[in-house]
């Protein structure tokens, strides 16, 4: 177990050294381009590595640190189903938005973030639905009691925040990935929403919750009870992407779509994480009454 936890450890620093290398990148790498050729090979393979390869090193990473984590803490069954019909679903649903429009908008992907999928979606892009949807996923559960006070309100409710979350995630994400110096995808049809269709968000929110609400089906005989130190993976994962988005966005200037990922997303999962308990209440354990009976012995003493 150790040794996995190291290597959860390893994976999930160089998820986020990655982000940061993609940033640096983006934002200070692509504006000086010149000056960085101008290096000959050596400045044509930084800037391959940071722009070209990075995305695809960082989402691997997340998913590895992510996986690892939910099986350590979840256990494999519970990992994986979550982890198959969030992968399953989500590329069904970018298959489908690229073919016909429907449920994101007309959109196509660009070179950035490798191999595609029928030519059509990079494979890396349900990984990110996985390992991003997973935490938000957790942060809310936890964060309203789900284990601890199941009932069929709280289990909507759970599924509606991480739904949110994530989709929190993408007002910050989708400015800068479709029209910075370096796009990753772009729309057809530009939106009305600081160049994203409002039908695009729709479909991050309608897609999370659908593969969320599998995975409450799934886990609905299962106690999954996690102290707030537990959701630490979660909570670092969702906040690095969330900031990594968000200062790409702020470099390009979208200050208002990043406003709202934040107050709707990072701050109430924030708060939610800080409520959780920080020791998972022990199994109460009902002692056992057992009568001895005693024959009472009549001494004589002479």
């Amino acid at each position: 177990m150790r040794q996995l936890v190291i290597a959860e450890r390893v994976c999930l620093i160089g998820h986020i050294l990655a982000k940061a290398f993609g940033l640096v990148g983006i934002l200070l790498v692509i504006p000086h381009a010149e000056f960085i050729l101008s290096f000959g090979g050596v400045g044509e393979t930084a800037m391959q590595m940071s722009l070209a390869d990075g995305g695809v090193v960082d989402i691997i990473l997340g998913t590895v640190a992510v996986s690892i984590y939910a099986y350590r803490v979840l256990g494999w069954r519970n990992w994986l189903s979550f982890m198959l019909p969030a992968v399953l679903i989500s590329v069904g649903s970018e298959l489908l938005g690229t073919s016909t429009g429907f449920p994101f908008g007309d959109y196509s992907y660009l070179s950035g973030l490798g191999y595609k999928i029928a030519g059509l979606v990079p494979f890396t892009i349900p990984l990110s639905w996985f390992y991003v949807g997973l935490s938000s996923y957790l942060i809310a559960r936890a964060g309203l009691g789900v284990a601890t006070k199941p009932s069929l309100v709280r289990q909507i409710g759970a599924i509606a925040l991480g739904a949110l979350f994530f989709t929190c995630w993408d007002f910050a994400l989708e400015p800068a990935m479709s029209q910075t110096s370096f796009p990753f995808w772009y729309w057809e049809h530009p939106g009305a929403f600081f160049g994203t269709p409002y039908q695009n968000y729709a479909g991050w929110f309608g897609t999370s919750a659908l593969f969320m609400s599998v995975a409450a089906v799934l886990w609905r005989n299962i106690s999954i009870k996690l102290e707030r130190s537990q959701l630490s993976v979660p909570m670092i994962v969702y906040l690095s992407n969330f900031v990594f988005a968000a200062g790409l966005s702020l470099g390009s200037g979208f200050v208002l779509p990043v406003s709202l990922g934040l107050f709707f997303g990072v701050i109430p999962a924030v708060i939610l994480w800080s409520r959780v308990a920080n020791t998972v209440p022990s199994v109460a354990v009902t002692p056992t009454n057992t009568e001895v009976s005693v024959t009472s012995i009549k001494v004589g003493v002479k």
